[in-house]
């Protein structure tokens, strides 16, 4: 189940502090000084997390994957339906779904390629399948015969429906299966990656599972920041949105009274870590957490860099796509 977003119109006020100096002033967008010293907090918080990273060579000479293992190959035109099914996982295959593991692939990396192991269409479909969707209730798709001296029924506030059932709580249906690759952002950066593509009857573009297999696939490290608190009016960032050159779209996780939302960046020659500030309600508020998008624009293209939180240390996914 998605939790809710706050879609507000943010400043895009970016503080950045010097790449690899540490303690550098805060500056804002334009490069000039900021009044104040809110987001020191913050500056010291970044740097910690970045001199802390200390990622295995599996980070920079194997395969870690920064999304997740089912991926869209493009605009999918969801409908309301459709997108629920997608999310839920309710597949139906209507073809053969070959058993046998395929020959190794190779992983296409901008700093070069990387030969894998694969899986076969079979097992990438059961992991894709989560399982049948729940029963659902239809609508009665035509007036109830009526009884001599019975009651009159009235139609529902939308009148009795004549075409086919609703389709909610219906599987998406797999009409055909081929290896192929889709597009992943890793940790060396975006990557051609060998991946199931399901042909999908509801659906505008394949549904992708990704074909390598667990034994070849490396998990991104955790974070190793102090435990203390968070300074004070400083949030963490809870994945990525978008990625897109110098631009990257993230979700702060924020308070239901917060306001002053402000995205916040320090940006290295090897990493970027990412936060924002905010001003906290005086009085009583629910104790919820709500997710912010907000853009940072960088000095340079992202590339391979690792994008950080800032409380955690650890490394942003992009979010399901």
């Amino acid at each position: 189940m998605r939790r809710p977003l706050v879609l507000l119109s943010l400043p895009l006020l970016m503080l950045a502090a010097a790449c690899a100096q540490t303690g550098s002033t805060p500056t804002a967008a334009g490069g000039a000084t900021s009044p104040d010293h809110r987001w020191e907090g913050f500056s010291q918080r970044a740097t910690e997390a970045a001199e802390a990273w200390r990622p295995d060579p599996t980070w920079t000479r194997g395969y870690v994957p920064l999304e997740g293992p089912t991926v869209l190959t493009g605009d999918p035109r969801f409908t309301p339906d459709t997108e629920l099914a997608y999310q839920a996982g309710w597949y139906r295959a209507q073809v053969p779904l070959p058993g046998g593991r395929p020959a190794d692939g190779t992983i296409r990396f901008p700093d070069g390629t990387l030969t894998v192991p694969l899986v076969s269409a079979a097992d990438a479909y059961r992991e894709l399948d989560q399982g049948d969707p729940p029963p659902c209730e239809e609508r009665p798709q035509s007036p109830p015969p009526r009884t001599k001296g019975g009651p009159t029924i009235e139609p529902g506030p939308d009148g009795w429906v004549t075409g086919p059932p609703q389709s909610a709580c219906t599987p998406l249906t797999i009409t055909a299966v081929r290896l192929d690759t889709a597009p992943v952002r890793t940790s060396r950066g975006e990557a051609r990656v060998p991946a199931w593509l399901f042909t999908v009857q509801e659906l505008a573009v394949p549904v992708a599972r990704l074909a390598v297999a667990p034994q070849a696939t490396g998990a991104a490290p955790e974070g190793s920041t102090p435990q203390r608190g968070a300074p004070d009016g400083v949030v963490g960032a809870q994945d990525l949105q978008e990625v897109d050159g110098d631009r990257v779209t993230y979700r702060l996780g924020v308070g239901a009274c917060d306001t002053g939302i402000t995205p916040l960046v320090q940006e290295r020659d090897d990493v970027v870590v990412v936060g924002g500030g905010v001003t906290r309600a005086s009085g009583i508020c629910t104790d919820q957490l709500k997710l912010a998008p907000v853009t940072v624009t960088l000095k340079a293209p992202l590339g391979a860099r690792p994008v950080l939180d800032v409380l955690t240390g650890a490394p942003l996914r992009l979010a399901p796509r």
